[in-house]
């Protein structure tokens, strides 16, 4: 692997764990399930982006992509 691949596997590993924190401690917080949601969407975009080689695809891709995740994430805030 490449020493970016081990970074970007160490960096997912601290975000799910900074996500299950939240998850367990501060349940109280009002906007603990979007401070959820936003370690999630960073995640998926580190994995979509690193690991999936989007970062080298057609510009029409990633548009796709980072929209899709916009609406997904503003709609599930908005739904909670």
């Amino acid at each position: 692997m490449k020493k970016k691949d081990i970074y970007t596997l160490g960096l997912l590993i601290i975000l799910t764990f900074l996500t299950a924190l939240f998850s367990t401690n501060f349940n109280s917080f009002k906007y603990v399930t979007f401070a959820i949601l936003v370690l999630s969407a960073i995640k998926f975009l580190l994995v979509t982006f690193n690991f999936m080689d989007l970062k080298h695809a057609n510009p029409f891709w990633k548009v796709l992509i980072i929209t899709y995740l916009v609406f997904f994430v503003g709609i599930i805030t908005i739904i909670l």
